[in-house]
């Protein structure tokens, strides 16, 4: 038990690691918050002040992140900006290069820093290697690309995705 009295700041620094793994369970990020407040007891034991100070400063330290910080970081993550897409959603609307001839059937582009597999959309004319051109859509593993203007929509468009600039 002495030693526990003399290295109590690994039990709050314990304590915080459960919380964090709470935390990634509920992503609700109110588990993180009272994290940084075991932190704050843990800094407390290290600082040599008394339990009963490191538990007041661990309180009050949770409840300050809770109450300010976590409203905030919510916000944040719940707001529109913050929600872009990702993966093959983030694609359409993005820019690409050609790097073999793209036809109806066939072509390859890089987009987003990988080689995907793309076509253009039946009648369009094929886009050239080096030339730049614009994601429509992603039907499966291929990128449906055009290099008509921003806001050109595919007659097929609507099957792999939604149409660039749309309403």
């Amino acid at each position: 038990m002495e030693w526990l009295d003399q290295n109590l700041w690994l039990a709050w620094l314990g304590l915080a690691l459960v919380l964090v793994a709470i935390e990634a369970a509920t992503v609700d990020f109110t588990f993180v918050m009272l994290a940084g407040g075991s932190l704050a007891g843990a800094v407390a034991a290290g600082a040599g002040l008394g339990f009963v100070w490191q538990v007041i400063i661990a309180v009050v330290v949770s409840f300050a992140l809770i109450l300010f910080l976590r409203p905030y970081v919510k916000r944040q993550f719940a707001s529109s900006e913050a929600s872009h897409s990702i993966g093959a959603a983030a694609l359409p609307g993005r820019l690409a290069r050609v790097i073999e001839t793209v036809t109806e059937t066939d072509g390859r582009v890089r987009l987003a820093g990988e080689t995907w597999s793309a076509r253009v959309p039946d009648g369009a004319p094929p886009c050239e290697p080096g030339e730049e051109v614009r994601v429509l859509a992603i039907d499966g593993a291929i990128a449906v690309v055009t290099n008509q203007p921003a806001g050109y929509q595919s007659p097929d468009a609507h099957q792999g995705g939604p149409p660039v600039g749309g309403a």
